[in-house]
């Protein structure tokens, strides 16, 4: 199941640029520019659910603030297309829009790279991971475990939203990022430019399943899982927990930050509503609903969850979230481990 993942996925990727692109608007075979975006985003949201359920399939750790990590990817990508703006805005000026409106006559100093494509990839990475790195240090350091390192995950989440919308903090407030033009100093809104976004999303999908394949059978995945079960034990055994939770929790930060990066230039916003509760809550859903534990569930529930949310937006707008809570309860009853877990029954 694993190889054939690996081969449907790589497959995708070759035929998304050929349907689009070689097959003219109105063919039988031509891939619209919105079911491009909309495989991309999932794309995305896969790499979340995989990286979720690193800690939690496999080290135990339930966090529901890994949106965090997600819009900080976001924002950081997000800070680059608004210096890509230029002079292309509305107010014909090098400062983003919404600075020239709130009055600023320069960049914060937090926007110092923020002209830099490299420079600004490497923020979008490392800041997330050093957030990761202190608070679960002093977390996993005083031993805090269950549904109390969710509710503070939780927490630190809503806090850094609020900060997030305040003005003055230099990142757009409630309204954020948007009205991006380019990326590199080429146009986002390309058929070329969406095509190769996706495919780049799938490969960073197939990149991110293979370093946590390897590092899941490794010596270290399987003290993380020997963690999950009795830490206890395992600290009786002279292995220390902090430091195995702490690099699990770290890599999966960085994970959902990349689908950040490559979520924004696709959906062309980003704003603080990402760092919301709910949406860290949906990642966990998308990982329970596929099977946690096993890496290929977490990728098929976030498609599935989420294919199912684009049907009933559109169908039924108004009782989506009952259908979600509905399928949230009736996964954890009668399907512990899973759509993955349904799959073996029926091949047993």
């Amino acid at each position: 199941m694993k190889r054939l993942f690996l081969i449907t996925t790589a497959l995708g990727m070759l035929l998304v640029p050929l349907l689009h692109l070689a097959f003219p608007a109105g063919h039988p075979l031509h891939l619209s520019e919105f079911y491009v975006g909309l495989l991309g985003k999932f794309l995305c949201f896969a790499i979340c659910a995989l990286a979720l359920d690193l800690i939690w399939g496999f080290g135990g750790i339930l966090s529901l603030g890994h949106g965090l990590f997600f819009a900080l990817g976001g924002y950081g990508m997000g800070m680059y297309l608004m210096r890509q703006i230029g002079r292309d805005g509305q107010y014909q000026s090098d400062l983003p829009d919404f600075m020239v409106f709130l009055n600023w006559k320069e960049l914060p100093w937090h926007w110092a790279l923020s002209d830099s494509l490299i420079g600004q990839l490497f923020l979008a990475l490392a800041v997330p991971a050093l957030l990761a790195a202190v608070f679960g240090y002093f977390a996993f350091r005083s031993r805090i475990q269950g549904v109390y390192f969710s509710i503070i995950t939780q927490a630190l989440t809503v806090a850094a939203m609020l900060l997030f919308f305040r003005n003055e903090t230099g990142f757009g407030g409630n309204n954020g990022f948007t009205d991006f033009k380019r990326i590199a100093g080429m146009p986002l809104t390309t058929p070329g430019m969406k095509v190769g976004l996706c495919v780049a999303s799938g490969a960073a999908l197939i990149g991110c399943y293979l370093v946590a394949r390897a590092l899941t059978q490794s010596r270290w995945g399987r003290i993380l899982q020997a963690i999950r079960d009795a830490e206890g034990r395992v600290r009786f055994l002279g292995y220390d927990p902090v430091a195995f939770k702490l690099s699990a929790y770290v890599i999966s930060a960085v994970m959902c930050a990349l689908a950040g990066i490559l979520y924004v230039p696709q959906v062309g916003i980003i704003n603080p509503s990402e760092m919301s509760p709910a949406a860290s809550i949906e990642m966990a859903i998308w990982a329970a609903v596929g099977g946690r534990g096993t890496l290929l569930g977490p990728v098929l529930g976030a498609f599935f969850v989420n294919g199912t949310k684009s049907v009933f937006t559109v169908w039924w707008p108004e009782g989506w979230l009952y259908v979600l809570g509905a399928l949230f309860i009736a996964v954890t009853l009668f399907l512990p481990a899973g759509l993955v877990g349904l799959v073996r029954r029926f091949k047993s």
